[in-house]
């Protein structure tokens, strides 16, 4: 579980990349959404415990990731979208780097190798991009730990390789487990998601389970435009719209649509629409739409 209290961050010159953000995060795999700049980075390196919030607390499991302490930092790991290794290949570095790991996964590790058709002793800096990610993937999702953060890791992947990634986050991924991907390529891996983040400006604007955006909205694709229609966009012959979803039973999620939605003047129609059914938490006094 992860609590965010008042989280807040800025760097030199005053600019604020995270802006008072307070959500929890339970257990499953979220995608972090937000425009270039919109602070997704940052808020991973905060839960990481990489940074030191200007002000707020990030809570992992009820620790304190500000105090930086081995038992907490052993159960979270962030994977950036670009990381250099000090050993000669990924085998080496798991040897060395995996002890401070006790929840690592051999097993999983060289399943992983596996599905990416690596063997894991290949020279690390002669790699091309994609295939350094895929080494550094197979290795980080066998570490087991309690909260992965993952920022863009389909980057550089080819078609058969964002596949396997599929496979690998699947398998390797149980439900105890937190895990958060910021990526801009939304359908690589949108069976998985169990939650969406959206970040704007350093501002947390939707913090929802899937099934639940997926009950109250519906993304069509039609040749005339629907008349009810939230949000709309035109491409190849079709328009793609979100509307109120009436049958209450949960819809496929276009995930670069809602988005596009989120990123329009169509926002705050489509977050009171998404945020209207009353909760349990809702009623206690809590705000529902930080809870994920």
């Amino acid at each position: 579980m992860i609590e965010l209290q008042d989280l807040t961050y800025s760097y030199h010159r005053g600019f604020v990349a995270i802006d008072g953000i307070t959500v929890s995060v339970s257990p499953g795999i979220h995608l972090l959404l937000g425009e270039n700049g919109a602070g997704k980075t940052t808020l991973l390196r905060l839960m990481a415990g990489l940074l030191i919030p200007k002000e707020g607390k990030c809570l992992i499991d009820g620790a304190d990731m500000t105090s930086r302490q081995p038992s907490a930092l052993k159960q979270v790991f962030m994977l950036p979208d670009t990381m250099e290794i000090p050993t000669k290949d990924i085998r080496s570095f798991a040897e060395v780097h995996s002890r401070f790991y006790p929840t690592f996964s051999q097993e999983n590790f060289e399943e992983n190798l596996r599905e990416f058709s690596l063997t894991g002793k290949e020279n690390f800096n002669q790699l091309s991009l994609g295939l350094r990610h895929k080494t550094l993937i197979a290795y980080v999702t066998a570490l087991g730990v309690d909260t992965l953060l993952l920022d863009e890791p389909a980057n550089g992947l080819d078609i058969t390789s964002k596949k396997a990634l599929r496979h690998i986050l699947a398998r390797c991924t149980a439900p105890e487990q937190t895990v958060i991907i910021s990526t801009h390529t939304v359908s690589d891996l949108r069976e998985l998601y169990d939650g969406v983040l959206v970040l704007s400006q350093g501002k947390l604007i939707l913090a929802r389970p899937s099934w639940e955006i997926a009950e109250r909205i519906s993304c069509i694709a039609s040749p005339i435009p629907p008349y009810d229609a939230i949000f709309m966009e035109q491409g190849a012959g079709l328009f793609h719209s979100i509307v109120i979803n009436k049958t209450g039973e949960p819809s496929d999620l276009n995930y670069a649509l809602l988005y596009s939605a989120l990123m329009s003047d169509s926002r705050d129609r489509l977050l009171e629409i998404i945020n209207a059914t009353q909760t349990p938490d809702q009623s206690e006094g809590h705000d529902a739409t930080n809870q994920i």
